[in-house]
């Protein structure tokens, strides 16, 4: 049984020392993250994240190992979301875990040489086994979930990233542009699809110029994606003109058999707007 209060008090009992330890023994030479800030708020921060580590880690001796990790997981996610530990390496938080599990063995030692009580082998071996699986999982905890909280940060940034590369530009009278730049992948061609329709949608657009004269390279994966774009937004009432088709698009679009008949296309976007009713129309004179 790992169970013991007078262990559990005495580790309580050597939190703040172990946080002064902990921090004044710590490597601050690589400038990345949160171990080398000199700002005093981030260091107060980073002591008080120590501090309340200790407090929850030593409940590991008196309570259940599933109410012990319940518990900790306020904490876990507190440091996985904390942006100075999201820019802090992993390896080097994974390292103070480590330093932190080592000053806890050397306090257990310390306790059994001044503890009244005569502690067999067999409990000492039991409460260094607890408290490196107790270390273990909340590792992998923060490890885990701070690559989360770094996924979904990309997901966003690449979302943004998406918008802001297929922008619907407004023209007048329910018209509107999409120039496209680049390579296009799989993932920027299905943004592309969802950014449009939807854009289309909302700004009540009935003529849309997709401009491609920017987009070097496509696979066929892509290519069949941007038809199936034009065929979504006929669905909701929006014709289309393509411009500036390189060759090897074109290639690519004649081998998936993509049938271009019901599609208008120009070599330039000018001569698309110049096509245009709405622009070549000249005012009647009397």
């Amino acid at each position: 049984m790992q169970r013991n209060r007078e262990l559990h008090d005495f580790l309580l009992h050597k939190a703040e020392d172990l946080t002064e330890q902990w921090y004044e023994s710590l490597d601050k030479s690589d400038p990345r993250g949160v171990y080398a800030s000199k700002d005093p708020k981030v260091i107060e921060t980073l002591k008080g994240q120590n501090f309340e580590f200790h407090q929850h880690l030593c409940k590991v001796f008196i309570q259940p190992m599933d109410q012990f990790l319940e518990e900790f997981d306020d904490w876990v996610m507190k440091i996985a979301s904390d942006p100075e530990h999201l820019s802090t390496p992993t390896y080097l938080i994974m390292r103070e875990f480590l330093r932190v599990r080592d000053q806890y063995l050397y306090f257990i030692k310390e306790f059994i040489a001044v503890s009244d009580n005569d502690y067999t082998q067999e409990q000492i071996d039991r409460w260094k086994e607890v408290l490196i699986k107790a270390f273990d999982i909340v590792t992998m905890r923060v490890v885990e979930e701070k690559s989360n909280q770094l996924d979904t940060r990309i997901d966003k940034q690449q979302k943004t990233i998406n918008q802001l590369s297929s922008p619907l530009i407004d023209l007048s009278n329910g018209r509107a542009l999409l120039p496209l730049v680049g390579d296009i992948d799989s993932s920027r061609a299905s943004a592309i699809m969802d950014n449009t329709l939807k854009g289309c949608t909302d700004k009540g657009i009935d003529q849309l110029f997709i401009d491609l004269s920017g987009v070097y390279l496509v696979d066929t994966m892509v290519a069949h994606q941007i038809f199936q774009l034009i065929s979504g937004l006929q669905l909701i009432g929006v014709s289309t003109t393509l411009s500036g088709i390189r060759p090897e698009i074109a290639h690519t679009a004649v081998q998936l058999g993509i049938d271009f008949g019901q599609i208008s296309i120009t070599p330039t976007l000018a001569q698309a707007i110049d096509r245009d009713p709405i622009y070549t129309s000249k005012p009647s004179t009397k």
